[in-house]
């Protein structure tokens, strides 16, 4: 038994090179699967509905991969359709999908699935106690639960069902990256530990390459190992490249979760066949007792402005670690002078990031330098309203470039900014707000499916 994946790009949308593609299908594929989300980029696009990749770059990938499964008669799988998997991004990626048909003469069965989850059932499940927490999960309750717009995350099964009902193309809503390229070959009968290691190996297409880039790869799946190539001739793989993307996005790279089960690559083993291509064989599945099915969420916290500035006098920088601290106070009262009960501080939040020194770790950064010649600021102001955050903004930037130095007689400069005006407005700010999984009674019923004829 053999299974031939073709993983075009580890990102609809994030571009490939249209002869690599070729040569991927002049072998013949069985399938052809592709992710086309993440959590990667934060809450933004959960929370908004709105996709990170260009309506222009989605459709000139989904062109090609839509001709190229018209060309070899495969089911064409993608998932996390519009970045964050919600209903919206679906139905962009379906309406895309219908104009090109209409252009390029294509016809097939669409199956469009939907992750997005109702409220109200949520708080059933979670009244239920149908609703745990992973670990480091935050303090959930049902508030900020049924505030959230909330995805749930698909595995095979509402894949396969798809497919068993007809479909030639799927588009689905937050779906496990793996489950996408393990859904066709699992369901006709393959090696499940194979069959989910090879899918783990391709989820994110030539990134295990050398050197990584958003090409993809080819998968020959046989009864006791799996083959892995890059289509970029000029790329390679090696066991180490290979072994080594076990560990993204992993805290472990041997035993990865997914819906149904734990995908075990503790011994497995990684051969290079040649330059470029790999042999994995040994890895396991082990099935789940109970299926879970992971949430994610995102909501609203308010609205952001900022503004960047630089500074470059040493006596300004050492006297930084006072100087904040004092800012925040001042501004506090500052802001209840001047906007007179119409903006509340305790909801207005005032960050400064200084880059070059404690931006990232903080005073936790085991490289810590002092001392610094040169800093960059980042100054966020968030608030309820836009409004509100650039209005306090404006105060803040204005007031930061003159703090008070100690050991400068008069008026002194803190930081210089670059643009005029400073100030930026971001727009609504989301966070996440879960890390849990529910416990559905069927891998099916957290998503819906809906089928229909494309035709040109």
């Amino acid at each position: 038994m053999e299974f031939k994946i073709l993983a075009p790009t580890g990102a609809l949308g994030a571009g490939f090179d249209a002869e690599w593609l070729a040569l991927g299908v002049a072998m013949k594929p069985d399938v052809i699967a592709c992710d086309a989300g993440s959590t990667d980029s934060g809450p933004y696009y959960l929370g908004s509905g709105e996709p990170k990749l260009s309506r222009q770059a989605v459709t000139r990938d989904l062109r090609l991969l839509l001709k190229a499964r018209d060309g070899l008669n495969v089911p064409l799988i993608i998932g996390s359709c519009g970045t964050s998997g919600r209903g919206e991004g679906v139905d962009r990626v379906a309406a895309m999908a219908r104009e090109i048909a209409a252009q390029e003469d294509l016809t097939f069965n669409l199956a469009r699935i939907y992750s997005d989850q109702d409220s109200d059932t949520l708080a059933r499940r979670f009244t239920e106690g149908r609703i745990q927490p992973l670990d480091g999960a935050p303090e959930l309750d049902l508030d900020t639960l049924i505030s959230s717009h909330v995805v749930g995350m698909m595995g095979v099964e509402p894949i396969q069902q798809a497919l068993r009902d007809g479909a030639q193309v799927v588009l689905a809503g937050r779906a496990s990256d793996t489950a996408l390229y393990a859904a066709y070959p699992h369901m006709h009968g393959a090696d499940p530990g194979l069959t989910w290691h090879a899918a783990k190996t391709i989820e994110c297409g030539a990134a295990c390459a050398i050197p990584p880039s958003a090409d993809g790869l080819f998968v020959h799946l046989r009864d006791d190992h799996f083959d892995v190539e890059p289509l970029d001739p000029d790329s390679r793989l090696t066991p180490h490249s290979v072994a080594a993307h076990t560990l993204y996005e992993n805290a472990n790279p041997h035993l990865i979760a997914e819906p149904s089960g734990t995908l075990d690559t503790t011994d497995a083993t990684y051969t290079a066949l040649d330059g470029r291509r790999v042999r994995v064989a040994g890895a396991r599945y082990l099935p789940a007792e109970t299926y879970t099915v992971k949430l994610e969420g995102s909501r609203l916290v308010g609205y952001q402005t900022i503004a960047i500035g630089g500074i470059r006098d040493h006596v300004v920088i050492e006297q930084l670690p006072k100087l904040l601290p004092f800012a925040h106070d001042y501004f506090a009262t500052k802001i209840q002078d001047v906007f007179q009960g119409r903006v509340d501080p305790d909801d207005v939040t005032i960050d400064y990031r200084l880059y070059g020194q404690d931006a990232v770790l903080g005073a936790r950064d085991p490289q810590r330098a002092e001392p610094v010649h040169e800093l960059g600021m980042l100054i966020t102001v968030t608030a309820p309203t836009q409004e509100a955050a650039h209005a306090v903004a404006t105060l803040v930037a204005h007031a930061s470039s003159h703090l008070p130095i100690y050991g400068y007689d008069g008026l002194a400069s803190t930081v210089a900014y670059p643009f005029s005006p400073p100030e930026t407005d971001r727009g609504p700010v989301y966070r996440f707000t879960l890390h849990h999984v529910a416990l559905p009674e069927t891998p099916y019923e957290m998503f819906s499916a809906v089928h229909e004829e494309v035709t040109a």
